[in-house]
This record gives C-alpha cells, sequence and structure tokens, in this order.
C-alpha cells in the first residue's frame, strides 16, 4: 500500500475504497458509483464476499434482455426485488404516482405514496434497491368497472433502499483536504473517478480536473471535443448520479426543460448536468424551439415553457464531440465538427470553455490507464460535489485575480465561473499560494481563449482576434 494509499485511509475511513475491486466482472454492468456502493457494502476478509456479491447482482439487476423471466417471476411468485434507478412521475388528472423502471421497461408501474414522501429525490430519478409487488386484485377491480384496459401496469413498489450517501459532511470533505499537498489532492480527485494518476502529465491533470468544474459549480457550460476513447464523458457517466447523458439521438423541449402534457420538469430542471454526447450526432425534435431555449437558458439558468413560467435552474451543459487528429493536431477547423445548431456565434458565445480533449490519451489498457489503490469511493465523492454546488468562490476569486485584456462581459463571466469550479474542488479549504492559483487561472483563461478563438472563425468582423489573461494579487 503506497503512502497516499494509507493517508486516504486514514483521513476519509469507510468513504476511501480499493478502486481496483470495481473493476470485477460481477459489477462491470453498473455504473462505478454503484459498483463502489455495493462493493463496500458486501466487501470483507472472508473468501466467498465476491461470490455473495455476484448473487446480489444477478438476481437484483438482470439484464434488460431478461425482461420477460423477471416479469414471469412476479407472476409466480408475487413480489420481486430489484436495482434500478427509479423515477417516479405525478400525474394530477389522476391524482396517482406512476413508477418508471428502466430495466423493465416499465413507465406506467405503481408507487406507494410514503416512499414519494420519504425519498423525493425519487421524482428526478434515484438509484436504488426496490421491492415489487404483483397486485392483479388492482387489474380486477379496475376492469370490472368495464374498463377495455388497464391505465397502469399492476406492479407496485411497497420498499425502497436508496444506494446514495445522505449523511454526509461536507465540512469532513473540506477538511480532509488539509492533509494532503496539492499534488497528493489532485492525484487522489483522479484515482476517485477510476483513473490513474501516474499516466497523466500535470498539464492533462489540470484538463482533467476541468471535467468536474459542470459538476461542483452551477450554470457552467463546457465543450469537449477529441478523439474517441479519452473518457470525454467516463466522469459523467461514472461519477454521478446527478446527471443525464443524452448519447445521439432525438432530444426534444419537453424532456430537457418541461413536458406540458405530463406537467414535469425536464433533465435541465431536474439534474446538475447534462451532457450532449457526440454532438454532430444529436437531434433535436424541434431544432429551433431547443436550440432557442439552450440559448435562452445558458444566459442566466432561467428558461420556460408553455404553462411553466420562469422557472430556474443550476444544471451545467456539456458538449462533446469526437474529432480527427493528424501529425500536427486536429484534422481542419474545430467549427467542422459542429453541428449545425452550433455553428451560431450567439451559441457559442454562451460556452463558457473548450477543453482540448485532443490533448488527453486514451484510455485502452484497464491495468494501466485505469485507477489503482484506495481512493474516494465515487457514491461519496458525487454527493460531496452535489453539495458543494450550493457554495460559491466566486469572491474569492475576484479577490485575488484581476483580468486583463479586452474582456467583454461573457468573457469575464466564462473565466469566473471556470475559475470558481477549478478553486472549489483543487481548494475547498480556501488556502493556497499565488503560484498555486496561477495555474489554475491559467487553464480557465486559454478554455475561454479557445472560444474566442472559435467565435473569431465563425464571425471575424463581430469577434475579432484578441488576448485575453489574468493577473494573480493579493
Amino acid at each position: 500500500m503506497s503512502s497516499l494509499d494509507e493517508k486516504v485511509r486514514r483521513v476519509f475511513g469507510a468513504a476511501a475504497v480499493d478502486k481496483e475491486l470495481a473493476r470485477l466482472e460481477v459489477v462491470s454492468r453498473l455504473p462505478r458509483f454503484i459498483a463502489e456502493y455495493l462493493i463496500s457494502r458486501y466487501y470483507s476478509s472472508s473468501i466467498d464476499w465476491i461470490e455473495k456479491l455476484s448473487k446480489v447482482v444477478e438476481e437484483y439487476y438482470p439484464d434488460a434482455r431478461d425482461r420477460e423471466r423477471v416479469l414471469s417471476r412476479a407472476k409466480r411468485e408475487g413480489r420481486i426485488t430489484l436495482i434500478d434507478e427509479y423515477n417516479v412521475v405525478v400525474d394530477l388528472k389522476k391524482n396517482m404516482y406512476f413508477l418508471h423502471i428502466p430495466n423493465l421497461q416499465i413507465y406506467d408501474a405503481l408507487v406507494e405514496h410514503y416512499i414519494v414522501e420519504q425519498y423525493e429525490r425519487i421524482l428526478s430519478g434515484l438509484w436504488g434497491v426496490g421491492v415489487l409487488e404483483y397486485c392483479p386484485e388492482l387489474a380486477q377491480a379496475v376492469l370490472s368497472r368495464g374498463r377495455d384496459e388497464l391505465p397502469f401496469t399492476p406492479l407496485v413498489m411497497v420498499e425502497f433502499e436508496p444506494f446514495q450517501v445522505y449523511n454526509i459532511d461536507v465540512t469532513t470533505f473540506i477538511e480532509g483536504r488539509m492533509a494532503f499537498s496539492t499534488s497528493e489532492w489532485i492525484d487522489l480527485l483522479i484515482k476517485s473517478v477510476g483513473l490513474n494518476p501516474l499516466v497523466y502529465s500535470e498539464r492533462q491533470k489540470l484538463l482533467l480536473l476541468v471535467r468536474f468544474v459542470p459538476l461542483i459549480e452551477g450554470n457552467v457550460n463546457l465543450m469537449e471535443l477529441g478523439p474517441r476513447a479519452t473518457g470525454k464523458t467516463y466522469l459523467y457517466r461514472n461519477a454521478s448520479y446527478y446527471t443525464r447523458i443524452y448519447a445521439g439521438g432525438t432530444v426534444s423541449a419537453a424532456r430537457l426543460f418541461y413536458d406540458a402534457r405530463l406537467r414535469v420538469l425536464g433533465d435541465v430542471g431536474t439534474r446538475d448536468v447534462v451532457v450532449f454526447d457526440e454532438i454532430a450526432k444529436v437531434r433535436f425534435s424541434n431544432p429551433d424551439e431547443v436550440a432557442a431555449k439552450l440559448k435562452d437558458y445558458m444566459v442566466d439558468g432561467f428558461f420556460e415553457r408553455g404553462q411553466l413560467k420562469r422557472a430556474h435552474s443550476d444544471c451545467s451543459l456539456v458538449f462533446t464531440g469526437n474529432i480527427e487528429l493528424g501529425p500536427q493536431g486536429v484534422l481542419g477547423s474545430v467549427v467542422e465538427y459542429l453541428p449545425s445548431f452550433m455553428k451560431d456565434s450567439a451559441f457559442i458565445d454562451r460556452i463558457h470553455g473548450l477543453l482540448p480533449g485532443w490533448e488527453l490519451p486514451k484510455i485502452l489498457k484497464s491495468d494501466v490507464h485505469l485507477a489503482h489503490g484506495y481512493a474516494l469511493a465515487a457514491d461519496y465523492l458525487s454527493e460531496v460535489l452535489h453539495r458543494m454546488r450550493a457554495q460559491s468562490f466566486e469572491a474569492l476569486v475576484e479577490q485575488h485575480v484581476e483580468l486583463v485584456g479586452e474582456y467583454t462581459i461573457r468573457d469575464e463571466r466564462a473565466v469566473k465561473k471556470l475559475l470558481s469550479g477549478l478553486v472549489k474542488l483543487v481548494f475547498p479549504h480556501k488556502e493556497f499560494d499565488s503560484s498555486e492559483l496561477r495555474k489554475l487561472a491559467a487553464i480557465a483563461v486559454e478554455l475561454r481563449q479557445n472560444v474566442v478563438g472559435v467565435l473569431s472563425e465563425l464571425s471575424p468582423h463581430e469577434f475579432p482576434r484578441k488576448t485575453l489573461s489574468v493577473r494573480v494579487v493579493g
């Protein structure tokens, strides 16, 4: 065990897990934050703990292809237990809660009211273990009234245990930071999301940290372009249960903002981060409406749709895309890789930073590129990042950083948001020296400078080329 491993276990105790265990085949189908939760729950010194864990995953988290087998067991035994990301939708017209069970592709099961009242976050999606009872008598009662079909699936959630960690004291996390040097802390964060910090240079580590910023800082709009297999969505998919990823396909305004028919908020209103993966393949059901609403939202976090008037969210937006590399770097222009709705200077100007993902290596070999040893459990880190969104470090940034150059209001806002997130992540205890802050500030400015370059290419007369910089003071 390395000295860093020993320190992590000593400082964070039960919140520290062996990252190599998360690569066990038995939990490979699960998001990392769920896999690590289960491992920490079932891990023991006995030799059969993996076998016990395997049985739990096999029985409680069946493959989607086993849907009919699971439903048959529910019919036969009357009760099943499943691990899933459950979501509850409120139907005011019918005065009912409808339960979405993704693995079974069921959108209209039922749930006991007390579960929703106790775990309100299930209204926006919550991972956990649910006990579902098959209730044919409900079906018979409805059909006996002369209805031709059921308005619901007669599966009722009667018990629920969430996976997410609720009793977290962020102060413990902040105080824990004091036990580590800055380089140790950065390595710990990278290991905590399952990557091996030893394969990255100092600059590459700082670029990796930028991926955390939308998770810890509200209303950050980030774009990352890079070759395939560099982990552009790896962190968002595996290190947080407060994200929603659109991997291509068609996206509607109802799913993003507000569903007027169901009267429920979309992902922008309920998630910490919405990721548009492979942006070249993303399609909008109504391009003009969705693009316009995205642009409005990206200004100040407000949106409206239909009967919903002036709602606010701190959801951050991340746009990722694949590019091709040649001997000299990116082949062609960055603009060539953007979808049509993003080839709009007004849209691009609302993006705070462009992360040069082409500088990061591909994640190819698990024994080389993935984490070894102890680090923070992904479910613990996810909750800490979520809680710290409520804190603002912008006043601290303004106290120590002076912007230099021809900044527009949006340039200034972008640099401060990015830097606030980076400082919050690396120095949550608010202790740093000027050289450490200067490195983070340089990255924040560079990311915005990349956006300025795209703007100049799209509209050279409106956005002439300019150079941004900062001065660390105080």
